[in-house]
């Protein structure tokens, strides 16, 4: 199995709600943070082709069993600037569309830089 390397995308300073978008190897490619934790995505929407990491950094209603809204999930979803489609930064995952899924990239933090494995 081919071992996947390693490319700098810059300090360890990304805030929650913010992206840095890097390109390695000619794809554009967003770096983002939850919770500490960083997680990168291909810039790229599954869904007609648009620049998905540049669009907002939001969370989403959650679901109960009451005539209530609950907003939650801050700063774990990606709103593809187009046409509005979410997906979850951690794993790539459509919320309105489960056949489509947006790349992932592990991200690795050292001595306070980043990494994307690819």
């Amino acid at each position: 199995m081919k071992q996947k390397q390693r490319y700098p995308a810059g300090p360890a300073n990304i805030q929650p709600g913010e992206r840095r978008i890097i390109t390695i190897k000619n794809r554009s490619v967003g770096v983002f943070c939850i919770d500490g934790d960083y997680f990168a995505l291909l810039n790229f929407c599954p869904h007609m082709a648009g620049p998905l990491c540049e669009g907002p950094v939001t969370g989403t209603v959650l679901h109960t069993d009451k005539r209530e809204f609950i907003y939650g999930r801050d700063n774990e979803l990606v709103r593809c600037g187009w046409h509005g489609w979410e997906f979850e930064i951690k794993t790539g995952k459509c919320t309105v569309d489960e056949r489509m899924q947006a790349r992932t990239y592990a991200v690795v933090e050292e001595d306070g830089e980043l990494f994307v494995e690819m």
